[in-house]
C-alpha cells in the first residue's frame, strides 16, 4: 500500500471518531436538556407553573370588620379603625437582608425577629403577604410610598383594626383579641380562619367570636415581575361581623369603676328580676389597647407577675370565703326545717366554747340577748354559731346549692370559676379526715373551707329580692347585623322557681332591710335617701388571729387583711338594682364596701329619676 493510501484511511478513521463525538456531544445536550425539561415540566412543574401565574395574577385577602360592640342605650364601646401594616411577599424579594436594610432606615421594626419571620414565610407560603411592622405611624406610611418604586414585593396593607374607645373600660368583660396560635388553627379547622389571623381570647370578643368575627373576603390582581399591583380583575366585599348590644350600662360602669379605683376587686351591679348585668368591674384592669398594638415581652411578664392578678375577672374568678354574707344561708336552712322560730334567742357574751376551743364574736363585749331578727341585723358571731351547729354543713351545703353557690351561674363568658362548698363526704374523700363538730361554727360565718365568687353572690341575693327565683346573668341583649336588623335576641331566664318558703323569704327581705335601715345595723353606709335598701355585710379573714389579736390594725401587711364584702338591693319593696361588692384587703365590709355600694346605688336611682318619686311617696 502506497503511503497515500495509508494517510487517507488515517483521515478516514480521525473523522469518523471525530463525527462519532460529535454526535455523543450532540446526544448528551440533548439528553441533558431533555432532563432538565423533564424536571421542569413533570418533576417541578407545578411549582414552576405556580411562579408563572402568580408572576401575573395574585389572590389577596379582604379582612373583614369585626362587629361593634354597644353598651344598653346605644352607645360605642368597641369599634373599628383603619391600620395600615407593612408587609413582605417573601417571593418578589431577590435579596431579604437588602430589602429589611433599606426599610430600616424609613420604618422602626425588629429587623431579626422580621428576618425569621420572612425565612419561614418564604418555605411555607412564598406569595402571601407576612407582616412585618403593625400600624406604621402615618411618616412611616409617607416614607414606604415615597420609596415604593425601590422596593419591590413590599406592601402596605389596610386592614380594619379593634377600637376599644376608652381605655381599660370594662376591660375584663369586652375582653380583648389575639393571634391565633396553630394549635387553635387545628382545632378551629375552618377555612375563614389563617395564620396570622386575630381572634377573640378574653371576655365577650373571645365567648361570642362566632357573631364577632365577619367573613373574609377577596380580591384577584394582575402584578408586573416585581409584584407591583397592576389593576384589580375580581373582588368579593368582605361581610362584616355582627354587631352586640349588652344589657351594660356604661354609665353605671364608670361610676362603679371609679369608686373601686385603686383598690383590687371586684363589683357587680345587676337587675335582680332579669338578671342583667348593669356593670362588672375588675380591679385592677388593663388597657385592650396594648394588646391590639402588641406586648412586648417585658410588658407581658409585668402583667402576668403583678401580684393584684389584673387579667382575672374577679367578679366570675376570683374564689374568696364570703363572711358574714353566708349567713342568710344558714338562717334560712335553720327557719326551713325548723330548728329555730323569728323568737329564738341565743346570748352573745363576745365567746363561745366548744370542746377545748374559744370561737369569738366580731364585737368583743358581745351583743348580749338576740332574737333571730337581731342577730342577722347586728350580724352577730355567736348566734349563728349556735345555729350552724343546729343546721349542720350538709344541710347548708344543701341550701347554699339552693341559692347556687358552688356551681356556674352559666353567665355568657368563659372560664367561670365554681366556688366551693364543702360537706362531710367532700372533706373525706379530700383529706380522709371526718368532719369535725368546729367546722360547722366556721362555715357559718362563711369562713373555713368556703369559696365563692362574686357573681354566684349577687344571684343568691337576687334571689331573696326577687321572690325566691335564681335567674340566670345575662350579659347581651340581642344580635344585630351592620343594618341593624335583629338577628338573635337572648331572652331573661329563671333557673329555679320559689327556692325557699315565702314566709323565709318574707323575713330575710325584712332583716336585710333592717341591716342597712335599723341604728344598730351593720350596713347604715349604705343609705339611700328615700329609697328604703336591704343589704349585708361581710369581713372574711384571710389568716386566722390570734385571740387577742386586732384584725386589720394599720400595721398589719396588706396581704393578710380581711376582704370587705356589701351585697345590697333596692328599692325593698320592688327591687330594680343589686349590688356586690369585695374590696380585697379591704377590712370591715361595713367601713370599706356598703360606701362603694351607696355610690353605685345612688348614680342608678338619680339617673333614672327614682329619688324624686320616692320623695314624694316619703
Amino acid at each position: 500500500m502506497s503511503p497515500l493510501n495509508v494517510q487517507g484511511t488515517r483521515d478516514d478513521d480521525a473523522q469518523s471518531k471525530s463525527h462519532k463525538v460529535a454526535v455523543c456531544i450532540v446526544v448528551g445536550v440533548f439528553t441533558l436538556l431533555l432532563l432538565r425539561l423533564w424536571t421542569f415540566q413533570i418533576i417541578r412543574g407545578e411549582h414552576y407553573r405556580n411562579l408563572s401565574e402568580n408572576n401575573r395574577f395574585r389572590l389577596e385577602d379582604v379582612i373583614a370588620p369585626r362587629g361593634m360592640i354597644f353598651d344598653r342605650q346605644g352607645r360605642i364601646l368597641v369599634d373599628n379603625r383603619p391600620a395600615f401594616n407593612l408587609a413582605i411577599i417573601p417571593e418578589d424579594v431577590k435579596d431579604l437582608e437588602k430589602t429589611l436594610d433599606h426599610l430600616g432606615k424609613i420604618v422602626d421594626f425588629d429587623h431579626s425577629k422580621s428576618m425569621g419571620k420572612l425565612s419561614s414565610a418564604r418555605s411555607a407560603a412564598p406569595f402571601r403577604p407576612a407582616v412585618i411592622k403593625e400600624e406604621m405611624t402615618r411618616d412611616e406610611l409617607a416614607a414606604v410610598e415615597i420609596h415604593r418604586y425601590y422596593l419591590p414585593g413590599v406592601v402596605v396593607q389596610v386592614q380594619p383594626k379593634r377600637s376599644y374607645e376608652v381605655p381599660s373600660f370594662a376591660a375584663h368583660l369586652l375582653g380583648y383579641l389575639g393571634e391565633i396560635g396553630q394549635t387553635q388553627l387545628k382545632k378551629i379547622n375552618h377555612l375563614d380562619y389563617k395564620p396570622g389571623d386575630l381572634l377573640g381570647k378574653y371576655g365577650v370578643e373571645m365567648k361570642w367570636e362566632e357573631f364577632l368575627k365577619g367573613h373574609r373576603g377577596g380580591r384577584q390582581v394582575e402584578v408586573d415581575s416585581s409584584g407591583r399591583r397592576l389593576r384589580t380583575l375580581q373582588e368579593v366585599s368582605p361581610v362584616p361581623g355582627h354587631n352586640l348590644v349588652l344589657t351594660l350600662d356604661s354609665r353605671l360602669q364608670l361610676i362603679a369603676e371609679n369608686a373601686l379605683q385603686g383598690r383590687a376587686g371586684a363589683i357587680v351591679a345587676m337587675n335582680p328580676g332579669n338578671g342583667d348585668i348593669l356593670a362588672m368591674v375588675s380591679g385592677p384592669s388593663f388597657d385592650q389597647n396594648q394588646f391590639v398594638i402588641g406586648l412586648t415581652s417585658e410588658e407581658w411578664r409585668a402583667i402576668v407577675n403583678d401580684p393584684l392578678h389584673p387579667l382575672t375577672n374577679k367578679t366570675i374568678q376570683g374564689q374568696y370565703p364570703p363572711g358574714s354574707t353566708f349567713k342568710p344561708v344558714v338562717l334560712a336552712a335553720a327557719l326551713e326545717k325548723g330548728f329555730v322560730n323569728p323568737d329564738t334567742s341565743f346570748d352573745c357574751w363576745g365567746r363561745y366554747r366548744l370542746g377545748n376551743q374559744t370561737y369569738r364574736c366580731w364585737r368583743k363585749g358581745g351583743h348580749g340577748p338576740l332574737n333571730l331578727y337581731e342577730a342577722l341585723v347586728r350580724s352577730c358571731d355567736i348566734y349563728f354559731y349556735q345555729l350552724g351547729q343546729k343546721v349542720g354543713v350538709d344541710l347548708m351545703a344543701e341550701y347554699a346549692r339552693r341559692f347556687g353557690l358552688g356551681g356556674k351561674t352559666h353567665i355568657q363568658l368563659s372560664n367561670e370559676a365554681l366556688g366551693l362548698i364543702p360537706t362531710s363526704e367532700w372533706k373525706q374523700k379530700r383529706f380522709g379526715i371526718p368532719w369535725q363538730k368546729g367546722e360547722d361554727l366556721v362555715v357559718a360565718i362563711g369562713q373555713g373551707f368556703v369559696l365563692v365568687t362574686p357573681i354566684q353572690m349577687a344571684l343568691f341575693y337576687s334571689s331573696i329580692a326577687n321572690g325566691g327565683k335564681l335567674v340566670k346573668p345575662r350579659v347581651v341583649q340581642r344580635v344585630e347585623d351592620a343594618d341593624g336588623n335583629v338577628i338573635k335576641t337572648i331572652e331573661s331566664e329563671i333557673r329555679k322557681e320559689q327556692i325557699i318558703r315565702p314566709s323565709t323569704l318574707s323575713f330575710l327581705q325584712k332583716a336585710l332591710a333592717g341591716v342597712v335601715q335599723e341604728p344598730f345595723g351593720t350596713g347604715r353606709a349604705a343609705r339611700q335617701e328615700g329609697i328604703k335598701v336591704a343589704g349585708k355585710t361581710g369581713t372574711a379573714q384571710v389568716v386566722r388571729m390570734g385571740e387577742d389579736e386586732d384584725e386589720n390594725s394599720d400595721e398589719e401587711p396588706y396581704e393578710f387583711r380581711d376582704h370587705a364584702w356589701f351585697i345590697a338591693f333596692a328599692p325593698l319593696e320592688e327591687p330594680e338594682i343589686l349590688v356586690t361588692v369585695l374590696v380585697e384587703h379591704g377590712g370591715h365590709g361595713g367601713s370599706a364596701a356598703a360606701p362603694i355600694a351607696r355610690e353605685v346605688m345612688k348614680e342608678y336611682f338619680e339617673h333614672n329619676g327614682k329619688r324624686k318619686v320616692a320623695h314624694k311617696t316619703n
